[in-house]
């Protein structure tokens, strides 16, 4: 079929969708995905998606590869593009500067998307949706603007996990042809997998020889290694957990693979038992940022006499939530509580930890209205040590004691000391972040307590949303008929809520500020819940999501007149989008 055969089978299928027999196959699909897409063929509408990641494991194993061809088609109008799984240009390298203008004035450069719901039909994009070689030559490409070139994109497939890695693209002017690039492209994409073999051999290597050596000097501890494509647990770990805590706990390892070594993490397990995971390895980060190693300790009480109580015991009154690992929680603290067994609650901020000590104490001791002592309390270390004597001078006190992991040593030991000999005096509990711990905690404060009882994270227990949010409007609105639309409900879902409960009552109270009755929907929802970011944001960029949002609202989402009111170009504004993940 020649070039102006094509150029008239594309025009008709444009104008009538009528496709021409003669076009390949894997062309006219294409052009069918890319119209149901509506995506614009005759004009660029390309936006910047995001900064390239230069240190990602595919551009350690693509970069001297690409070097290597491109120094090889150095006397070649050829372009050697390097894309990621999802389209985004990562690297370009072009000797011909005429040809440099060119991809630059279709934007096929670092930050882009080639795939083909932005551009339709090309090397790129094509590959990425038929992983498999893929040329496009002139007016097979769907976008007018890209006739003039031939493009040659060979997926990248990981050896070892089978996933998408990216596109090796070569692209020329189409009148120097394309089956060459094609050839050249196969036989890079070759060697750049079989370096993210050899990559992936010694990060997978290195992790199986330390995680093997941490079981062998301590093999009565719980052992659990985490990568991109391997997971590691030893005999103590899969014997102590049945399927669904082993499940809980490999989540929260891979939540923790980029904390510091020797930090604590603590996590509520579905079955109800306490895991406590403490990072060991030091691997070299150029190596592999996405593996750790932990070990594992489990709460030494048994908690298997407790489950039926526990599955059967009605919720703490005022306490919203009906999922497993919630329920367990409550059901702990609260047996703690009723046996007068001194108790740590740990667990993120705002998940809800001092509630639930103070709700248990109101239901199983009667009459005892507890003193709460918070981080601020303790400034003065001598007013503190009046405060306490007052408090444990009494006859069955009740005393709480909150973030004790944010206490400086000196005020720890005044608190050990002060607590020394009360043990049978009266009841304490005590809130501990679960992200790190102190060794002067560990040492001073945790002796004095049976138990430790973790609370899940919000984002461990998202069915719990079905419960909390109704509760919530309920008390904000003061009984108004006040509910959340489906759409607004899923939103809610998506997001991560790294504020947990405690932010969860604060988005309700915004919206609650909003609309007292009816059905509130999406556009009610604070800016903060209705983005998807890949990074937490700063002070200043979280002003700027929020101008964005506020400025899609008043101009009823559109992006156009927004970017004006804002002061911003179409392009900026496109790219904020996507790089907040700003969804409505």
């Amino acid at each position: 079929m020649t070039t102006k055969d094509v150029q008239v089978a594309r025009e008709r299928f444009l104008a009538d969708d009528e496709l021409d027999r003669t076009v390949r196959a894997a062309i006219s699909t294409s052009w069918r995905r890319s119209k149901a897409l509506s995506v614009p063929a005759d004009r660029l509408d390309l936006v910047f998606v995001r900064e390239p990641k230069l240190d990602s494991p595919l551009m350690r194993a693509a970069g001297p590869v690409l070097q290597q061809l491109a120094d090889g088609l150095a006397e070649e109008p050829v372009s050697v593009i390097l894309t990621s799984a999802d389209g985004v240009v990562l690297n370009r390298i072009t000797a011909s500067r005429r040809l440099d203008s060119a991809l630059d004035n279709v934007h096929l450069a670092p930050g882009y998307s080639y795939a083909e719901e932005y551009i339709g039909t090309n090397g790129i994009g094509t590959a990425i949706e038929t992983r498999q070689p893929t040329l496009v030559v002139g007016a097979e490409h769907y976008a007018d603007c890209l006739g003039h070139l031939a493009c040659a994109g060979v997926p990248i497939i990981h050896p070892i996990s089978g996933a998408l890695a990216g596109v090796l693209d070569l692209t020329g002017w189409v009148d120097d042809g394309g089956p060459l690039l094609a050839t050249l492209a196969r036989s890079a994409t070759n060697q750049i997998e079989g370096r993210l073999l050899a990559q992936a051999s010694a990060a997978e290597t290195e992790l199986l020889n330390t995680y093997l050596s941490a079981c062998r000097r301590a093999p009565q501890i719980g052992t659990l290694a985490v990568g991109d494509e391997v997971v590691l647990m030893n005999r103590r770990l899969r014997v102590a957990l049945d399927a669904e805590d082993q499940a809980a706990l490999l989540e929260h390892a891979l939540d923790a693979t980029h904390v510091p070594t020797g930090t604590n993490v603590i996590c509520a397990l579905p079955s109800g038992q306490t895991g406590r995971l403490t990072r060991i390895d030091n691997f070299a980060p150029e190596l592999r940022l996405d593996m750790a190693l932990f070990h594992v300790h489990l709460n030494d009480f048994s908690v298997t006499h407790l489950m039926p109580a526990l599955e059967s015991a009605p919720l703490l009154p005022g306490l919203a939530g009906t999922s497993a690992s919630w329920r367990r929680s409550c059901g702990e603290i609260s047996h703690c509580v009723r046996d007068r067994q001194w108790v740590v609650v740990a667990g993120e901020p705002g998940t809800g930890r001092c509630e639930a000590l103070r709700v248990s104490v109101a239901q199983h001791r009667a009459g005892s209205h507890p003193r709460v002592l918070a981080p601020e309390d303790f400034a003065d270390v001598s007013q503190l040590s009046h405060e306490l004597e007052q408090v444990l001078a009494r006859e069955n006190f009740t005393l709480i004691l909150r973030d004790i992991d944010t206490l400086s040593d000196a005020q720890l030991a005044v608190v050990a000391a002060l607590l020394q000999g009360h043990e049978d005096n009266g009841w304490v509990g005590a809130t501990l972040g679960c992200a790190r711990q102190e060794a002067a905690v560990g040492a001073l404060i945790l002796p004095f307590f049976s138990r430790t009882i973790s609370v899940p994270a919000l984002r461990h227990r998202i069915e719990d949303l079905a419960d909390l949010v109704p509760h919530f409007l309920r008390q904000l609105s003061r009984g108004s008929d006040l509910t959340l639309s489906p759409a607004a409900m899923q939103q809610l879902r998506k997001y991560s809520w790294p504020g947990n409960v405690r932010e969860l009552r604060q988005v309700l109270r915004d919206v609650v500020q909003r609309q007292r009755s009816g059905i509130a929907d999406v556009h009610q929802l604070p800016p903060t819940c209705r983005v998807v970011s890949r990074h937490a944001l700063t002070q200043i960029e979280a002003l700027e999501r929020d101008a964005i949002v506020r400025s899609l609202e008043e101009n009823h989402g559109n992006k156009k007149a927004a970017a004006a009111a804002l002061g911003f170009s179409r392009a900026t504004i496109y790219r904020k989008i996507k790089e907040f993940g700003i969804t409505a």
